[in-house]
């Protein structure tokens, strides 16, 4: 059956028009709203400043205390690089900021975590909300088990967006915005585990994109990947903290000293220091940052 409308036509993904002249059943000219998915309208992130202020954080699981009396501000569209070693609590800190925690067995949280001034920690928010705002990048990719497409669209799906045409959109401005849409634009209905090690990654990167999310937690992103990958998704991160706050765990110092803005180096639990990435790397304050910085243990 012949479609009673003609085809739209869109000028380029990020500048599409909020009307489009048509035709209706009987051959009157008429404008309608476009409905569809526009790249440059965030459904989620607010324009605004997108902060984390973490006070007085305390995490016990069963009768290990990991986090201790954690105090910290994540800042606005920079990379945030959290460093120290082994054990030190820097994966538990990142997963609390979303909530990840929470399903961990005999997992006690004090202290507050606003977000945007809304503690998450204290205020019943719903989880699914918090986790939306916050896309998380594991350290080794997780692909779903189905298509490159579907794994894209999976987390719009989720969140009510079914329109066949919206999510054709979406699936392609975040494969693009993950540097991988040129590489995978011909087979986006093969499995995503044919993909390699650093495009599966990628892929993650624009699943976690797709639902807008104001902060990307990524914790050892790069650590499973070969060099090539891993500089391909530093250069990713650095551009996309244009738009949104990027906090990454990250057990390579070189790699800290080439991409973060702002820098928390924790030591057993604490924050020891935390500051810009030139006076926590060139001026450091506390002589246990100095020793980790120098080598003396890792």
């Amino acid at each position: 059956m012949k479609s009673l409308f003609t085809t739209i036509a869109f000028p380029v993904e990020t500048e599409l028009r909020k009307e489009y002249r048509t035709k209706n059943g009987v051959g009157q000219t008429i404008w309608k709203k476009i409905r569809f998915f526009r790249p440059d309208y965030k459904f989620v992130r607010n324009e605004g400043i997108s902060e984390i202020f973490v006070s007085g954080l305390n995490v016990h699981i069963k009768n290990n205390h990991i986090l201790k009396d954690v105090n910290l501000t994540i800042p606005d569209k920079k990379i945030t690089c959290i460093i120290g070693p082994s054990g030190c609590g820097k994966t538990t800190l990142l997963k609390t900021l979303n909530r990840l925690t929470d399903s961990v067995e005999g997992v006690k949280i004090t202290g507050k975590i606003l977000v945007n001034g809304e503690d998450i920690i204290n205020s019943g928010t719903e989880i699914t909300r918090i986790r939306r705002k916050m896309g998380l990048i594991s350290q080794r990719p997780c692909p779903l088990p189905m298509s490159i497409f579907d794994n894209v669209a999976y987390g719009c799906r989720i969140h009510g967006i079914r329109n066949r045409r919206k999510l054709r959109m979406i699936v392609k401005h975040y494969l693009n915005a993950a540097g991988l849409w040129e590489e995978v634009k011909d087979r986006l209905r093969t499995p995503a585990v044919r993909l390699s090690i650093g495009q599966q990654q990628r892929l993650c990167l624009a699943r976690s994109l797709a639902v807008e999310p104001q902060f990307i937690l990524a914790d050892e992103a790069t650590s499973a990947l070969d060099p090539i990958s891993s500089k391909t998704i530093e250069e990713l991160f650095v551009k996309l903290k244009q738009n949104y706050s990027i906090v990454m765990v990250t057990h390579t110092l070189r790699q800290a000293l080439r991409i973060a803005d702002h820098v928390i180096f924790m030591y057993m639990g604490e924050i020891i220091e935390t500051g810009s990435a030139e006076e926590v790397f060139n001026r450091p304050q506390h002589e246990l940052t100095k020793k980790y910085l120098s080598g003396a243990f890792s």
